[in-house]
């Protein structure tokens, strides 16, 4: 059997955010927020869900590239891979810095920057648009001659030192903060401060900032977050809001040359009052009372266990057949959703848990096939629709 062992991924970081949270705890700095923690976790494990899934297209995309369209016969090497390297981070400070500037691309990475910490949780907050938007810049390698192999292999090394930046925990850094992108450098690019505001997109080397006229050195204390906060548990809100209020805003406008003005300007374009509007036409409330400890302990779980079947979906990525991976991404989003709505205390979150329950048990049968387990499935189904109601406030009472 062939394992993916890139899915070592997993409790690697997450060892390293438990490991921050206890040093944090030992000097007394409140640094983690359980929701939001919880939150920037939950878009991590979509983001490694659907990376697995499309990681192979990313691939076929660069080898293509390369194979029709290279410029020059490149070849590894040691300062080819510098290069590489070189390449990658310039391209990575235009794409992070047009993210920011045009609102389609600031829609698909809006997601990174919503929430109010500033730990290794937030590092995980990347959504698979933000992989298409990114690939999209860096299909410029293939383009110069550098073959895919080489690109695949430096975005996995280049994709992980900005896991380390993500803490408050870490000062200066001496002489590395005029070359490389630290902690400092990368606090004030998360903060909502006017004054830091659309600084430091550099990933790896701060050059490219202060080349660019776009670098800020850490002074004031710095918010960190939105600059008008999100203040939601939603999942789906979350990975949509500014997409449908980017929408609003592009409808509202008069001629298609407006509406393209809008969809590439920047993000201070769009009013701030379409938000709220939506929030109030599709139920979103900001839900801000604590949910109790048995129910936070309940969401813990939904979240290990989330990390536990992400770990088996990626190495056992090749093994799995197309429905039993159809299966576990819908439990694993059906699940990730489920958190957002219970940390909110939905009344729907019931349906979800139902859902999740009709999955596990597809699953079964896709794998255990027997008379006697789809006799039980078809008599488990006409019973549970005829107590639903039952069953549902029965669930809710124990929930909330």
């Amino acid at each position: 059997m062939q394992l993916n062992y890139l899915a070592l991924a997993v409790p690697f970081f997450v060892g390293l955010m438990i490991v921050e949270f206890f040093i944090a705890r030992k000097k007394k700095k409140k640094i983690f927020n359980f929701t939001r923690s919880i939150a920037n976790i939950n878009v991590g494990i979509a983001e490694r869900l659907f990376d697995t899934l499309v990681t192979g297209l990313f691939f076929f995309v660069y080898d293509y590239l390369h194979r029709h369209f290279a410029i020059f016969p490149i070849h590894p090497s040691l300062l080819l891979w510098v290069a590489l390297l070189i390449c990658t981070d310039f391209v990575w400070y235009w794409y992070h810095r047009l993210a920011h500037e045009i609102n389609i691309f600031w829609a698909a990475h809006i997601v990174h920057h919503q929430s109010e910490d500033f730990n290794y949780t937030v590092s995980a907050r990347i959504t698979v648009f933000q992989a298409f938007v990114r690939t999209g810049f860096w299909c410029v390698l293939p383009v110069i001659g550098f073959p895919a192999p080489m690109i695949v292999s430096m975005l996995l090394v280049h994709g992980l030192y900005p896991f380390f930046v993500h803490t408050r925990l870490i000062g200066r850094l001496g002489v590395l903060e005029y070359i490389l992108v630290t902690p400092s450098h990368h606090r004030v690019h998360h903060a909502s401060n006017p004054q830091y505001l659309d600084k430091n997109y550099g990933d790896v080397f701060i050059l490219w900032d202060k080349l660019f006229g776009t670098f800020r050195k850490e002074e004031e204390e710095v918010v960190y977050g939105l600059t008008k906060p999100l203040a939601s548990n939603s999942f789906l809100w979350q990975h949509f809001h500014f997409l449908l209020e980017l929408l609003v805003a592009v409808r509202r406008e008069k001629g298609w040359k407006a509406r393209l003005g809008m969809l590439f300007g920047r993000p201070d374009q769009v009013d701030p009052s379409i938000r709220p509007q939506l929030e109030s036409r599709l139920g979103i409330r900001n839900n801000n009372r604590s949910a109790g400890e048995e129910l936070n302990r309940y969401v813990v779980f939904q979240v290990i266990f989330s990390l536990v079947v992400l770990f088996g979906f990626i190495l056992l990525e090749q093994w799995l057949s197309w429905p039993v991976q159809l299966l576990f991404t819908i439990f694993i989003l059906l699940t990730l959703v489920n958190c957002g709505a219970i940390l909110e205390q939905r009344k729907w979150v019931f349906y979800l848990e139902y859902s999740r329950m009709m999955i596990i048990l597809t699953g079964v049968l896709c794998y255990y096939p027997s008379a006697t387990l789809l006799g039980v499935a078809c008599l488990t189904l006409p019973v549970s629709l005829y107590y639903f109601n039952r069953l549902q406030n029965r669930y809710l009472n124990w929930v909330y």
